[in-house]
């Protein structure tokens, strides 16, 4: 059993390598210099989508005396989203199935304490999205990683398989996965599916599979992104508007429980119960006003596609092993040299900021997003050649 007295210390402890970075790392001593090129977040580095503005306006126009008063899990978003769910899926998701949420982060942190237990496992696959951890010990549990082999960083339910205990509760997968890029295919979840059935049958409780899809809709190549909630019914769908709108800090997003999910109406009151135990965990009045308009905005898709046509050869060419992306912002490159942090100081120092691939678990390589202008596209390439000629001894 797990001691719940240091739960904090276990929290800071396992996101102390991010903000050690944030705060003294390559980015914050960088991040402001004249001409930097920005590839560490996913940020916008262009003004807003006009139509973001334009419905932020729109809607912050009062109609009524309640206008902003207190909003809940409210009817008329809900029914929009459900309604693109099923649309979108295939599954036939009712309003009633939709928590509204801060975001990913707080449909992901609602979803955990509402669903599981101090003594609880949850796995989650590496390399991850650098906050799970300290999520799943926010809700008392235990987290339990899954590394995936790189280059590829494959989806393994053999791996997975052999991760599940009599313990566990949970099972994080996000696809299109940040950092890596994949897409995960209908084979591979269709398998996960049976696996999660067979050890939920084993268990005597069902394992929650929660489904991180916050970039479901940023897909390259014409593929066809799959959800796992199609292949499998306790799960758990986390979605959040903060990616197609590139607008991170407008926090709206949901978190969707399968119309199959077992003991469907307690467990959505138990998240309901949880969105208002974290301190009101709803989205604020104006967004939730403005879902349908939402609903409809999205990024240039085929601008972030073609910055990655063009800086993955590029960097190839350099002699940097690069991963070609199906989905999200990101590019995965293995650093040319073992200490990646040195690397992406070295690199800042010549005008480029990346992600260092140790805040995702992946030591040895680092992370480039696709949201960089294509103007920082341009001096950025610049700054790789430098530093690989001067890694090649010229």
């Amino acid at each position: 059993m797990v001691d719940a007295s240091n739960r904090t210390e276990r929290m800071v402890a396992s996101v102390d390598h991010v903000f050690s970075w944030l705060d003294n790392g390559s980015w914050s001593r960088h991040r402001f210099d004249p001409g930097i090129a920005d590839f560490a977040l996913g940020n916008p580095q262009e003004l807003p989508l006009p139509g973001l503005v334009d419905a932020l306006q729109r809607h912050a126009v009062p109609k009524d005396k309640d206008w902003f008063a207190y909003k809940f899990n409210e009817p008329g978003p809900r029914a929009v989203i459900a309604d693109s769910l099923r649309r979108r899926t295939g599954i036939s998701f009712e309003p009633g199935d939709i928590a509204l949420t801060a975001g990913a982060f707080g449909g992901l942190g609602v979803t955990l304490r509402a669903l599981c237990d101090v003594g609880d496992e949850v796995v989650f696959l590496s390399p991850p999205w650098f906050f799970y951890e300290m999520l799943i010990e926010s809700a008392g549990a235990t987290p339990v990683r899954v590394r995936l082999s790189p280059p590829d960083f494959d989806l393994d339910p053999d791996a997975i398989a052999a991760a599940i205990t009599p313990r566990t509760r949970a099972v994080i997968v996000n696809s299109p996965n940040n950092p890596t890029g994949r897409i995960y295919r209908e084979p591979e979840l269709a398998a996960l599916g049976r696996v999660l059935e067979q050890a939920s049958a084993r268990n005597g409780r069902p394992i929650i599979l929660i489904s991180d899809e916050s970039y479901n809709r940023i897909v390259f190549d014409g593929i066809e992104f799959k959800s796992p909630a199609r292949f499998y019914d306790a799960t758990m769908t986390i979605y959040t508007y903060g990616k197609t709108t590139l607008a991170p800090g407008q926090r709206i997003g949901f978190a969707a429980m399968s119309p199959t999910f077992p003991d469907r109406r307690e467990n959505e009151q138990r998240v309901t119960v949880h969105q208002i135990a974290s301190g009101w965990g709803f989205p604020n009045a104006l967004l939730q006003h403005a879902i349908s308009d939402l609903e409809g905005l999205s990024i240039d898709i085929g601008a972030l596609q073609a910055r990655r046509d063009r800086m993955v050869p590029a960097l190839r060419e350099m002699g940097y092993d690069v991963t070609k992306p199906e989905g999200t912002f990101y590019i995965m490159a293995r650093s040319p040299e073992p200490d990646d942090l040195a690397f992406a100081e070295r690199l800042a120092e010549h005008g480029a900021l990346v992600l260092p691939g140790t805040i995702v678990e992946s030591p040895g390589w680092f992370r480039i997003s696709l949201t960089a202008s294509d103007e920082m596209v341009d001096r950025g390439l610049e700054a790789f050649r430098a530093v690989a000629r001067v890694g090649a001894g010229d």
